[in-house]
């Protein structure tokens, strides 16, 4: 089944067009990263997905439910709000009025499946504000779960984490993926961390984007066509370290 459909898809600001002739087929299951510098719409594409931009031109299609997780951001120390009470957002924060008993019970229970999926019952009742950055982005996962999406969009969800929380965090979204058929779209600067799991890469470069395998894209004469510069892309074992693209970012 096919969960998103860009068909054409254009996305401009004036005389910027950050992208063009876009056209991709995400089916249920399916891992893909989005990939490239700052600017060149990672971020736009995730919010035409969410309904929150307009396309410019073409067409964007998703079937099913929604999941976004966002970047990962600390909560203030003095916050009481737990780790139930913000999975819970993710089920009915979007709802108004008064709930039954009936509603609370399923409330309940979805939010601590959400919280299983993510190995993460034990942070139920933990305030937020002290959760360290591994165990925040795995409730804001769940909370991401909570209504069962089609559609898992992830905006940058490791930055700012260690390395072993980047690595948990991408093998739960690669469970949740393969245990529920969910398509995912991950943006990120660094691919190594998600590269186990990765089937497809989207990379961005000012206007320009390539769509292919990990081993298609990320080579120095792809990346260096789209940069419309010399990039070397170096193989050190299993991690990929790319060097020269006009924006000085070296991403690993």
């Amino acid at each position: 089944m096919t969960v998103v459909e860009l068909a054409d898809a254009r996305l401009a600001f004036g005389d910027r067009v950050l992208w063009a002739g876009l056209t991709l087929d995400v089916r249920a299951g399916e891992f893909i990263a989005v990939l490239g510098p700052n600017g060149t719409g990672k971020t736009s594409l995730l919010k035409v997905l969410l309904g929150q931009m307009p396309l410019s031109g073409g067409t964007a299609t998703v079937t099913g439910q929604i999941g976004y997780v966002p970047q990962h951001r600390s909560m203030d120390g003095n916050l009481t709000l737990r780790g139930r009470d913000l999975v819970g957002l993710g089920y009915d924060g979007h709802r108004w009025g008064l709930t039954g008993p009936r509603t609370r019970a399923a409330k309940r229970e979805i939010v601590a499946t959400a919280l299983g999926q993510v190995d993460g019952a034990h942070l139920a009742d933990l305030p937020v504000g002290v959760m360290s950055g591994g165990e925040l982005q795995r409730v804001r996962i769940a909370q991401s779960l909570a209504t069962d999406p089609a559609l898992l969009l992830c905006d940058e969800p490791l930055l700012n984490l260690d390395p072993a929380n980047a690595r948990l965090i991408s093998s739960l979204i690669d469970q949740r993926r393969r245990e529920a058929g969910t398509a995912v779209l991950f943006v990120t600067h660094e691919v190594n961390p998600v590269l186990p799991y990765v089937d497809r890469v989207l990379y961005l470069v000012d206007g320009r984007f390539r769509i292919g395998t990990v081993a298609e894209v990320m080579t120095s004469a792809t990346l260096s066509e789209l940069y419309r510069a010399d990039i070397q892309v170096v193989k050190i074992g299993e991690q990929y370290v790319v060097v020269g693209d006009a924006s000085g970012h070296h991403h690993v």
